[in-house]
């Protein structure tokens, strides 16, 4: 058969097909698609794993927490002095002015006679020199002009002894004018009312320079100082909502974050406690990891007591959070057509199938939806989308996904079935029929339906004669 009667013979079959009508067509289209739709598979995972009920903690995280005050003022000692009491202990509460510690009078007493003593000597001492130059200058004007020299070498070495020890003794003199202003006030008062916080024993501080021996913590501003380790810093941000749940009961308290430390903290297992990640495996610098101090302002600081501990976590709206039970799955997984609602589900002989579905509450905080029925946690469902086709395998392996890369949509998903979840052709620009209805192919006749399958506006008018339809081996056609 020539090429010419072959393209005839090709164009003849369509017009025949055509004519069948649209009744025919579609039962063609069907079998079709379901013929390849059998071929593909579809990724599907078990109700179990998807299940929202129960199963997941917004707050996970819970950091160890104090309450301190806004504000504290240091209270510091005077270190050459002998303590001889103090008359605090942490935690008490004092008002402006309250005696904090006394010093011991009698070692104040014998500073003070040490103190005189030494102004003594050392005027003594002045006096002496001013004895010696006197006489040194006298005996000068007698003197050789070789022992003028020496005679000036010892008077300027005098008076420069002299003007050291008046040095020292002014040095004694205001140290014992202090002592003696300090009998009359051998104390040390709180600085503002509050309460006593960091109190030390005296020289016990790893700075001994230090002296400061107590700290006062103003009363009625409180905030919470919290602690978090390296490996969470960067989920706590200033501003960030913060729930405070007490240590000894089911009280709930709010706040926010308002300043995150960048150094860290030097104590281990202070306070606050050991942090969760910090082990205690070692002193090298690397089997321990750092912690960093956070501060949470609370909502309302009256419900808190200094000192008080707390556990703290992010608030993502957990406690408002719906209780589930039952199945709950996140609702992109469900189609909602016509007040009927379904699922992509695998059935007993591993096809895909609409499965209906009765549903219940819904979450709207955190998107789910609760099944009531239709589905049991062992099913396996497939997340919605436009080329899945009943008739489809299921598979749990997602590299048996059999979709050709041209059978996609821009969006990733075959446009296979209607545009939502039915058969529409009209994505296919190859297709003669594309862009008409049911309806309006039911209304041409089949002479239009035979122009529209041989794409008449493409090849002009055709007219076909029975010899154009003879079999193979007879006359050919011009």
């Amino acid at each position: 058969m020539t090429g010419k009667k072959k393209v005839v013979t090709a164009i003849a079959v369509t017009v025949l097909a055509a004519a069948v009508g649209v009744g025919g067509f579609f039962a063609w289209k069907k079998l079709s698609a379901d013929s390849e739709n059998s071929a593909k598979k579809v990724y599907v995972q078990k109700v179990s794993d998807l299940n929202t009920a129960g199963g997941f903690d917004l707050s996970m995280t819970k950091y160890s927490a104090v309450v301190e005050a806004q504000a504290s003022s240091e209270v510091k000692y005077d270190t050459t002095k002998t303590i001889d009491e103090i008359l605090v202990k942490e935690g008490d509460s004092v008002k402006k002015g309250d005696k904090l510690l006394t010093y011991d009078i009698e070692s104040i007493d014998l500073q003070l006679e040490q103190a005189n003593l030494e102004a003594e000597r050392l005027q003594a001492q002045i006096d002496s020199n001013n004895a010696q130059i006197k006489e040194l200058e006298n005996e000068k004007k007698n003197a050789s002009a070789d022992a003028v020299v020496s005679y000036n070498t010892q008077i300027l070495s005098l008076q420069s002894e002299n003007a050291a020890n008046e040095y020292d003794k002014k040095t004694k003199e205001a140290e014992a004018a202090k002592l003696e202003k300090s009998k009359d006030k051998a104390y040390i008062v709180s600085p503002a009312d509050g309460t006593v916080a960091n109190l030390k024993a005296p020289g016990s501080s790893e700075d001994e320079s230090s002296d400061v021996i107590m700290k006062i913590t103003a009363e009625g501003a409180y905030r919470v100082k919290g602690k978090v380790n390296e490996q969470n810093v960067r989920m706590l941000y200033e501003g960030c909502p913060m729930i405070m749940r007490s240590r000894v009961d089911d009280t709930v308290m709010r706040g926010s974050v308002s300043k995150i430390e960048t150094k860290p903290v030097t104590e281990q297992g202070g306070e606050m406690g050991y942090d969760m990640y910090d082990m205690g495996g070692g002193d090298d610098g690397y089997s321990s990891s750092s912690n960093y101090a956070f501060y949470v302002e609370p909502d309302d600081p009256d419900q808190l007591m200094l000192g008080q501990h707390l556990l703290l976590e992010v608030d993502n709206g957990q406690d408002e959070a719906i209780e589930k039970e039952g199945i709950w799955l996140y609702k992109d997984f469900v189609v909602t057509k016509d007040g009927e609602s379904f699922v992509w589900a695998a059935d007993e002989d591993g096809k895909m199938e609409k499965r209906s579905v009765s549903l219940g509450k819904e979450d709207e905080a955190f998107g789910d939806v609760e099944i009531k029925s239709g589905l049991k946690e062992s099913d396996k469902i497939a997340f919605p989308s436009s080329y899945i086709k009943e008739g489809m395998t299921a598979t749990t392996n997602e590299n048996d996904v059999s979709i050709e890369a041209n059978d996609l949509d821009e969006g990733g998903d075959e446009m296979i079935g209607d545009k939502e979840y039915g058969y529409d052709d009209t994505t296919d620009p190859e297709d003669p029929f594309a862009g008409l209805t049911e309806e309006e192919l039911a209304q041409m006749t089949d002479e239009e339906l035979g122009d529209l399958a041989l794409g008449a506006d493409e090849f002009g008018d055709v007219s076909f004669t029975d010899e154009d339809f003879a079999p193979e081996g007879g006359e050919e056609q011009p």
